[in-house]
């Protein structure tokens, strides 16, 4: 039996931006080593393979799935641009619209929309939250980035972020120094599995809603991750709890540029809503 695996970018409608994701549309009969290898082949930060959905998951029938998130080394519990990448590769078959997806993070649902024939994904997180992060391991990260605490921007306290997955968001003072990214691999990649962290957040801020941002990702065996919509929609609860932004507002995060795969990502915080929905557009890799 041949497994068909799709290949898709999200968060830029140029399959040569944005960040790219494996697609596996009917993983029924894979195991966990076989989605493992698969994803490992691909190589790309993340690939999504899709069930049927749990009983009682609710949704539209036919749009509700069971999906699962694997990295070259590992099993994360969410990942952004792979469902942004899994809904716009599903509407390109059953049509835009309203999709359910069942996370080991918990129920997601995406809508789907066309514009001017563009694909445009937007998901809504599970309830985040932030936790202070000890000053020791603060330390540590910022040894292993090659940081001097001077670099970081005081308006961003450090903080561990969830909405979906784990992240350490760290703001940088210049954009000089967020553009500098040359970190020990192996160190940080030990203090982020001691912490169950996916990705480092490193932010500098452009505009009240406007930022640059960086994911080191080791321990999904990638140096950096083009596009990360779990950290961007951990970023956004951080700054509406920490007073960063407004309760409402919509931030624009650009990813990728540092690297050669410009993404950009749209933040959308709602009063009275604690959750937070990420957009992108994305298109096949051909």
């Amino acid at each position: 039996m041949t497994t068909e695996v799709l290949r898709y970018t999200a968060f830029s409608d140029d399959p040569a931006g944005g960040n790219p994701a494996g697609v596996v549309p009917d993983a029924a009969g894979l195991d966990d080593a076989a989605m493992l290898e698969i994803a490992a082949g691909l190589g790309y930060s993340e690939t999504s393979f899709l069930t049927a959905p749990p009983q009682g998951l609710g949704g539209e029938p036919g749009r509700a799935f069971t999906v699962r998130y694997f990295s070259p080394k590992t099993e994360v519990p969410f990942c952004g641009h792979a469902t942004v990448a899994t809904a716009v590769a599903l509407a390109e078959r059953i049509g835009p619209g309203e999709l359910l997806f069942a996370t080991r993070a918990g129920t997601v649902p995406v809508s789907v929309t066309s514009e001017e024939g563009r694909l445009r994904a937007v998901l809504t997180s599970v309830e985040p939250h932030t936790e202070e992060i000890a000053p020791a391991d603060l330390a540590e990260a910022l040894a292993a980035l090659g940081w001097p605490a001077a670099d970081l921007d005081p308006a961003f306290p450090p903080r561990i972020a969830y909405a979906g997955a784990r992240h350490l968001v760290l703001g940088a003072a210049t954009r000089a120094r967020l553009a500098d990214l040359d970190y020990d691999f192996a160190r940080l990649e030990t203090l982020m599995r001691r912490l169950d962290l996916v990705t480092v957040q490193l932010v500098h801020r452009a505009g009240p809603a406007e930022f640059h941002v960086r994911n080191p990702f080791p321990v999904g065996g990638v140096v950096e991750d083009p596009a990360t919509g779990a950290a961007a929609a951990a970023f956004g609860a951080y700054a509406r709890e920490l007073g960063l932004v407004p309760p409402d507002a919509v931030l624009t995060l650009h990813q990728g540029e540092d690297m050669g795969r410009p993404g950009v990502l749209t933040v959308e915080l709602r009063a009275g809503d604690p959750r937070v929905r990420v957009g992108g557009a994305g298109v096949r890799i051909p």
